[in-house]
């Protein structure tokens, strides 16, 4: 009697604790879902370019140094070519020898001949009327009229042609003066393009010569930048639609592995790189790493 009992004691007990263990449950909620696009791309400074030299030449002397700020129009090189310096020269000499005011000499020897023509054409009409009212007296033969007459109708060319001589001569003096001034200012451009110049108000990141070097059109002397970073990104052509203005993104970077950086997308470039068949997409940073690549003070 006292096992049954004991029995069914531990029976309750147990019917007891099974109706206590509940299931546990799970209840829906509603969220929006986000989509991720990703990109490969570089970390650049703002407004980075390439420093060429439009003359080539030898690299004369280096003006900055890696990490020097240079405001806009500061020289960063100087290139050494004889042929701008000889040809700006010859410009400067040719100048001279033609400039309007020193060649006035011709003009006045142009005009000289102009009054003598006047004064010849003069005489030669007095002579012709003296000689036309001499034959209205029948006195004199009519070849001396004839003569007279030919003789004003020449002077009236030869002063005609010393006027059409000094325009002449005037317009040449112009030209030639003109032209030289242009030279010479194409000369100087050229020899103004041995000086290379910043192009912003920024930083020397890379100088890739050294002096006594030659330097080219095609070689890339130095880089130089702001001091603002951004980050340009390659968008493949299939998820550039995505892409929006003030969009934030999240950036890994190989030097800092451990850490997301955030930005924001601030410009769409709207041609589509053929070859790579992507877009190029600029991001400044809202949140910056303390470090990337020199830190300036």
């Amino acid at each position: 009697m006292k096992d049954f009992k004991l029995l069914h004691l531990l029976l309750l007990q147990f019917l007891f604790f099974s109706c206590n263990n509940k299931p546990e449950t799970a209840s829906p909620q509603k969220t929006n879902i986000s989509e991720s696009v990703y990109a490969s791309g570089c970390v650049k400074s703002e407004n980075q370019y390439d420093v060429h030299t439009k003359v080539n030449g030898v690299v004369a002397e280096i003006y900055v140094k890696e990490g020097t700020f240079v405001k806009k129009g500061s020289p960063i090189f100087r290139i050494d070519n004889t042929n701008s310096k000889l040809n700006s020269e010859n410009a400067r000499l040719v100048a001279m020898a033609n400039d309007y005011s020193v060649n006035q000499g011709k003009l006045k020897e142009a005009k000289n001949v102009i009054d003598i023509s006047r004064k010849k054409m003069l005489s030669d009409s007095l002579a012709l009327v003296r000689q036309q009212e001499l034959w209205s007296a029948n006195i004199g033969s009519q070849l001396e009229l004839e003569q007279a007459e030919l003789n004003y109708e020449q002077a009236k060319v030869n002063f005609k042609k010393a006027e059409l001589t000094y325009e002449d001569i005037n317009r040449q003096l112009k030209l030639a003066s003109d032209q030289s001034k242009n030279n010479l200012k194409m000369a100087e451009a050229s020899e103004n393009d041995l000086i290379i110049r910043s192009e912003v108000d920024g930083y020397v990141y890379k100088i890739n010569v050294s002096t006594g070097e030659l330097a080219t059109s095609a070689s890339v002397l130095a880089v130089v930048g702001e001091a603002q970073f951004l980050i340009e990104l390659n968008i493949d052509e299939f998820d550039i639609v995505k892409i929006r203005n003030g969009q934030k993104v999240l950036v890994r970077m190989d030097s800092y592995r451990d850490q997301v950086f955030e930005a924001q997308v601030h410009y769409i470039y709207p041609m589509m790189n053929e070859r790579t068949r992507s877009f190029k997409v600029e991001a400044v940073f809202t949140t910056q790493p303390e470090i990337l690549y020199l830190k300036f003070k």
